[in-house]
């Protein structure tokens, strides 16, 4: 069944009189209004001398419900691979006007015969056909497409006609990718990569909200067009949530090639915290961006076990040639932590902490009072001689307390004649450390039992 099938029902004293021609007519020439075309074949039968039951109902399909996921099985006994195509021949009804580059499948630019749109079409790798895991999931990315709704997330073209062959069309998107946009504008500013980053997340969570990962992101899948709105494109690699058991996705970890985008966690193989995969993806090109390299280089792909993802360091984004706030580094590095519980749990909060300044990061950022104001540093006395204050920052350098000298054994009279006359000191209590003074060198001594 597809949109625009028209159905007939009628009685019998209406088909034994009336001809199949004669509806099919009527039908095609008054298609907007269905009840008059009832009304005609059923006087039409009268007019032929029917004295039986005259009934005719007429239903047509204007849309169907949403494929449901086990359907995409049977489609694949449906459908027949294409083969190579050339520009100039046409694929139902699409006439192909040339090839587009492609790694896994391929791609043409089309015009669609009917509404005259340019259109992009999307065919099988004639290398993977026989493969039926690859097949299915190149059915899944025409599933997923028409199930999201957003300005930023590439659309499907509305299919109107009996389709013969394996094929997905989706809408042509006049502009580059995000990966070429980089080459042409190599220095972006910051309020450029929020405005593109923030495009980026709306087509991520309209992913999310669908229990939906796009697990490819990267700069090649993201297009910006002529009026600079940035669309995410290629679903072959989406993971839908309920769906791993009945449409064999294959291998989870996505295109060894495009490994330096990836979460660390997707060469450890673990199931859990995939959410956060797609955020990192986002936070490692929100980096490329404003610095031109990737924060752990090809090291990612190469820590395979959790004792390796420990090791990895992250490089800071600041340089020395780019205006970048110092708060922005640590809010990648957060986003960009190897361990996926220690990142952001939303998209939205990454957005919202390269938009402004968390207070958690601005404490961290916060120099010294020795590099912030310097002159103020030497004026408050803190080193002035005579004043103690050498003393005190050496107790706080290293961790020391200063207590007044006690005495050193217990019950013993200490003389002091500032003070008129010998005084009893208090016992020190046994096994507790106390202050001993040798001329100018301080030191910790255990106090005797």
């Amino acid at each position: 069944m597809q949109v625009g099938d028209v159905f007939l029902l009628a009685t019998d004293g209406v088909f034994e009189h009336v001809d199949d021609a004669f509806m099919a007519r009527a039908i095609q020439s008054s298609r907007a209004d269905l009840d008059g075309v009832a009304r005609a074949i059923v006087d039409e039968a009268y007019r032929r001398g029917s004295t039986d039951n005259l009934t005719v109902q007429i239903a047509a399909i204007d849309t169907l419900p949403a494929q449901a996921a086990a359907e995409l099985q049977q489609s694949l006994a449906t459908l027949a691979i294409p083969p190579l195509l050339e520009a100039r021949q046409h694929c139902d009804g699409i006439g192909l006007c040339a090839r587009c580059m492609a790694a896994v499948a391929a791609m043409y630019l089309a015009v669609d015969d009917e509404t005259g749109e340019s259109v992009i079409l999307k065919t099988p790798s004639l290398d993977l056909q026989a493969n039926p895991a690859y097949l299915e999931r190149f059915l899944l990315e025409e599933w997923v497409a028409r199930r999201i709704n957003s300005a930023h997330v590439q659309k499907p073209c509305r299919q109107t006609r009996q389709r013969k062959f394996l094929y997905v069309a989706t809408e042509f998107i006049e502009g580059q990718t995000l990966a070429q946009w980089l080459i042409d504008h190599p220095k972006p500013s910051l309020e450029t990569v929020r405005g593109i980053v923030e495009q980026i997340a709306k087509g991520l969570q309209a992913f999310h909200r669908l229990e939906m990962l796009h697990q490819d992101l990267r700069p090649n899948n993201i297009m910006i067009d002529a009026t600079g709105t940035v669309k995410i494109i290629d679903f072959g690699a989406t993971r839908v949530a309920g769906m791993a058991e009945m449409v064999s996705t294959g291998d989870s970890r996505g295109h060894p090639g495009h490994a330096p985008v990836h979460s660390p966690g997707v060469f450890l193989g673990r199931v859990r915290h995939r959410a956060f995969r797609d955020l990192f993806s986002l936070a490692v090109i929100t980096y490329q961006m404003l610095s031109g390299r990737l924060p752990y280089g090809a090291e990612v792909a190469k820590a395979k076990t959790v004792s390796a993802q420990r090791k990895l360091h992250y490089a800071s984004v600041l340089a020395a040639e780019r205006e970048i706030p110092a708060w922005i580094d640590p809010v990648l590095e957060r986003a960009l932590h190897p361990n996926p519980l220690r990142r952001h749990e939303a998209l939205s909060e990454f957005v919202q902490d390269l938009r402004q300044p968390n207070q958690a990061f601005l404490t961290r950022t916060r120099p010294p009072l020795i590099e912030r104001h310097p002159v103020r540093f030497w004026k408050g006395g803190i080193c002035r001689p005579g004043g103690g204050g050498f003393v005190l920052l050496l107790f706080a350098r290293f961790g020391l307390r200063w207590s007044p000298p006690q005495a050193k054994w217990p019950n013993r009279v200490n003389a002091s004649p500032l003070r008129g006359g010998p005084r009893r000191t208090s016992p020190p209590v046994p096994g507790h450390a106390r202050t001993c003074r040798s001329g100018t060198r301080i030191r910790r001594v255990p106090c005797p039992e």
